[in-house]
């Protein structure tokens, strides 16, 4: 996927509400008039998950399943465990940036049936989960305490599956010592930086303020963009690994997920052809490998 398909796609998933095509137009003037406040603005915007959820929107995947709410820094995560099945090797499922629980549901009904434990999330601000804005360092935070706690209560996860923007911030966790067996990376974006770039380029945004946003976030949160990507992470993660990404995918380049399978030791690329970003997500095929690669105690070899 070249860089102008990225463009367009991020385009769409901005540019698809008449609010936020006006809100460019302020943004842009903004700039213009007091640039202080148009970083302020664009810093809100960024971290704000998009679509907007709907008030008293039901976020519970389904009848059957036992939800349960741990406050989060100013926010919360959501997890969902299936009533019918209170024991077995937990897996921790996520979903990605503006994405909710329901999601991961095909995935978690797999699982199930192979007598494993799915663990539904609502990262904050997403889904069920009280909060308004988060981003990319808060969900690597959120994977750690979530697992960190589950293991607390004697229910470590055997794997943490986790699509896009999860998938980074799981990435991210995992070459810190991630609680878990085993790591799957369904579409995983390789560079934070580059989707402030398309951001910016979207809303007609210049480097300034673009870069200018990046630091604010990077001040904030206490960690540089750069410590997300590939290189920086990849040769710190010793977990078995599993990454899964369409080469057609318009969000997040197909050269992305092949970045983690060469920077992970042993990792292997399951490549899919004609899904894109989210219908991995349902493919039955693409769901029996990723079962069989949890559900397997073995080493794993590389497919390079």
């Amino acid at each position: 996927m070249n860089p102008s398909t990225a463009l367009q796609a991020t385009s769409n998933f901005y540019g698809g509400h008449p609010a936020l095509r006006l809100l460019r137009l302020a943004l842009g003037a903004t700039e213009r008039l007091w640039p202080a406040l148009a970083v302020r603005a664009a810093y809100r915007l960024f971290g704000t998950p998009l679509p907007l959820r709907k008030p008293g929107h039901q976020a519970a995947p389904a009848s059957g399943w036992r939800t349960e709410r741990w406050p989060f820094e100013d926010a919360e995560i959501t997890l969902y465990t299936p009533s019918a099945q209170p024991h077995g090797p937990a897996v921790l499922l996520l979903h990605g940036w503006g994405g909710h629980a329901r999601q991961m549901l095909p995935l978690a009904e797999a699982l199930a049936a192979r007598g494993l434990r799915p663990v539904l999330v609502d990262l904050p601000a997403h889904g069920g989960s009280r909060g308004s804005v988060s981003n990319l360092p808060q969900f690597a935070r959120a994977i750690e305490y979530t697992t960190a706690r589950l293991h607390a209560q004697d229910s470590a996860p055997r794997a943490v599956v986790a699509h896009s923007l999860a998938a980074n911030a799981a990435a991210h966790a995992a070459s810190r010592g991630l609680a878990t067996g085993r790591l799957v990376l369904l579409a995983p974006p390789a560079s934070p930086h580059e989707y402030t770039r398309l951001f910016a380029q979207v809303f007609g945004l210049s480097e300034r303020t673009r870069a200018a946003m990046q630091r604010r976030i990077e001040a904030r949160e206490g960690i540089l963009m750069r410590q997300f990507e590939p290189p920086a992470v990849g040769p710190r993660i010793t977990l078995p690994t599993l990454v899964v990404h369409d080469r057609g995918d318009r969000i997040n380049r197909f050269a992305d997920g092949e970045a983690y399978r060469d920077h992970i030791p042993g990792a292997t690329l399951l490549a899919t052809e004609g899904l894109g970003h989210r219908k991995i997500l349902q493919q039955p095929d693409v769901l029996q490998s990723v079962v069989d690669f949890v559900a397997s105690q073995g080493a794993v070899s590389p497919d390079r």
